[in-house]
């Protein structure tokens, strides 16, 4: 062997190797690889809203108490924070595919060893491992996908967003009838868990590296940077992580004890929790025309709207006492503005912040911004209940904290996002 031959390859720049090895990619394969990774997305939600509907028979089962039951239901968020800012760094330097199948593994086996926990101290970790896995699946799903739709990154990161709101949709259902058919809750965990590990196999093959490697010089048009910041920290980056932790606050903290105010609260059945907790994912699934219209209008002033009408649709959740028919339009509307708009244009706007070499540490700041302070959001708002009630409690976390992150945006400048054409 020559020499020449004997290159070591792992010494080559990480874009260098993207370039050499990718062969043309068709249409079809383009289509199957994005579906997958939608459909691995789907199972990260279903992993994630599994447990919310299923929480008052676990707190049973083991005497959690509601502030115990409440930092369950979120903080899965911690493991996604402290995947978000590694994750970013591995995903500038190494195959974002190999980082994406490592992740769904990670969070399927988390997921199936949820059941087998003994008490509180380890099932919190399998929780913190389970989101460890969905946080860099997240980091390396929406890097990769940013880099190859550059130009319609908004709605590309709506239709993945549309498919974690199937997730949301079909997981509370498919849980409660799982447990009712059951006589158990374990057996949700072990279905998805496995489900997960079917899709990273599945992905291993036909996932191609020419659909996840690409770099966002090859999607744009050759063009200067110079009028945006040279640090991935900047005034719109670090504006925007601000108003991505307080709407990881307000969001999570609904999602993670919303069937639990439902059931002892209002006096609603656990199915009739689980079909509220349904709509709330269905409303998710606006994520399409959110991205859509992230692509087209002022970005900051779409979240602003978003930000403002969550903080209304919560203020009618939790004064009115609706029955459940019109607490299922309030959990669409709050589907369809909390997971519908401000996620995917969070994302994408974070994206947008920085130069387009750096988007995986973008990605990896929006994942630790999101969910880092989230892992608390259930604890905080059941500390909250238990002090205020229900009522107050939701006035303070899900109606005045999204004003927060209004004022945190009002200092974000789309002009200086890399999309603006000169």
């Amino acid at each position: 062997m020559t020499h020449a031959a004997q290159v070591d390859a792992s010494a080559i720049p990480v874009d260098d190797i993207r370039k050499d090895i990718r062969p043309p990619i068709s249409r079809a394969m383009i289509a199957i690889g994005f579906l997958l990774i939608v459909l691995s997305y789907t199972v990260n939600a279903m992993d994630r809203q599994v447990f919310p509907p299923l929480l008052p028979d676990i707190r049973a089962d083991y005497g959690f108490s509601l502030e115990q039951g409440g930092l369950l239901a979120t903080n899965f968020t911690l493991g996604m924070a402290l995947a978000g800012l590694p994750a970013g760094y591995l995903l500038d330097r190494f195959r974002r595919k190999t980082v994406l199948l490592a992740s769904i593994v990670i969070y399927s086996l988390g997921t199936m060893a949820t059941p087998l926990a003994t008490g509180l101290a380890d099932m919190t970790v399998y929780r913190v491992v389970s989101g460890f896995g969905e946080g860099m699946q997240s980091a390396a799903i929406f890097a990769a996908m940013g880099a190859f739709f550059a130009h319609r990154r908004g709605l590309a990161f709506g239709v993945i967003g549309a498919g974690y709101s199937i997730g949301v949709f079909i997981a509370p259902l498919i849980g409660v009838r799982l447990m009712n058919l059951h006589g158990t809750w374990h057996s949700p965990f072990y279905l998805f868990g496995t489900a997960g590990l079917l899709i990273a196999a599945a992905s291993l093959f036909f996932v191609k590296a020419a659909l996840t490697e690409r770099s966002v010089e090859e999607t744009v048009s050759t063009r200067s940077y110079e009028y945006m910041p040279v640090s991935a920290y900047n005034r719109n980056s670090i504006a925007l992580a601000v108003h991505s932790v307080v709407s990881g606050v307000a969001i999570y903290g609904f999602l993670g004890l919303y069937p639990t105010y439902l059931i002892t609260s209002l006096h609603y059945t656990t199915e009739q929790a689980a079909l509220a907790m349904s709509l709330l994912g269905f409303g998710g699934m606006t994520a399409v025309l959110g991205g859509w219209l992230g692509d087209r209008i002022n970005q900051r002033n779409l979240l602003i709207v978003s930000m403002l009408a969550v903080s209304a649709i919560a203020l009618c959740i939790y004064e009115t006492q609706a029955g459940i028919g019109m607490q299922c339009v309030f959990a669409f509307l709050m589907g369809a503005f909390g997971l519908g708009f401000i996620y995917p244009n969070t994302n994408s706007a974070m994206q947008r912040a920085v130069r387009p070499e750096q988007i995986g540490r973008a990605s990896g700041l929006f994942v630790t911004s999101y969910y880092g302070t989230a892992a608390f959001s259930g604890l905080l708002f059941a500390a909250l209940v238990d002090s205020f009630g229900w009522s107050r409690a939701g006035l303070l976390q899900v109606t005045v904290l999204p004003l927060v992150g209004v004022a945190a945006l009002a200092f974000v400048r789309p002009s200086r996002f890399n999309n603006v054409v000169r």
